[in-house]
């Protein structure tokens, strides 16, 4: 079971924000931690979905691996933020690989819990609703930006999301607290790694 300032914590999760405490600590002594090494796959595409994470510290990597061997990263996520919604949604197998870059705390709710929480709370629905809306958006716009944006664009663009999502302000600017190397950019801008080198200097 989780303890007090857990259940503050996932108070200030968007998926659960606004819910009134009582229902947060119901939904805490139901949820479970899990703990990944960096590297460590937490689920791969076409594995069960019965369970929903919300990430408490860390950074994971969500990829698709096409028949050749190519990895295509989709997207990071980090603390605060949920994954594996939509296999407990459908019921249908994970749609996705997910990868731990680094030490990676999750609290873990099984697809039947959720499911009892958006009975009792409609609230719920509504923001995994708003979760889900922006997730398309997401994906809308990778597509407009692979259809319209040269390599260099799309590089300099999502080094400017990872910037402005998971950096942290110093002096001289602003530094991207999550490592990744030039295949994983590229595989995130859909271009090979030698473009992506050329475009890094």
């Amino acid at each position: 079971m989780a303890t007090e300032n857990e259940a503050i914590y996932l108070k200030q999760v968007p998926l659960f924000a606004g819910l009134a405490d009582e229902d947060i600590r119901g939904l805490m002594a139901l949820a479970k931690r899990r703990t990944f090494r960096s590297g460590e796959v937490i689920f791969h595409r076409e594995d069960p979905g019965q369970v929903l994470y919300v990430i408490k510290e860390g950074k994971v990597k969500i990829s698709l691996i096409s028949p050749d061997g190519q990895e295509i990263s989709l997207v990071v996520f980090g603390k605060g933020e949920c994954f594996g919604e939509f296999a407990i949604l459908d019921g249908l197998p994970r749609s996705a690989d997910v990868v731990a870059l680094e030490k990676v705390e999750c609290y873990t709710l099984q697809r039947s819990d959720f499911h009892n929480a958006i009975m009792k709370n409609p609230k719920i629905a509504i923001q995994i609703i708003e979760v889900l809306t922006r997730r398309l958006r997401s994906t809308d716009q990778m597509v407009e930006d692979l259809i319209f944006l040269d390599v260099y664009g799309r590089v300099a663009k999502k080094l400017l999301e990872l910037a402005d999502t998971h950096g942290t302000k110093v002096d001289d600017g602003t530094r991207t607290d999550v490592r990744l190397i030039q295949q994983e950019i590229a595989s995130m801008v859909g271009a090979s790694r030698e473009s992506v080198n050329k475009v890094m200097g």
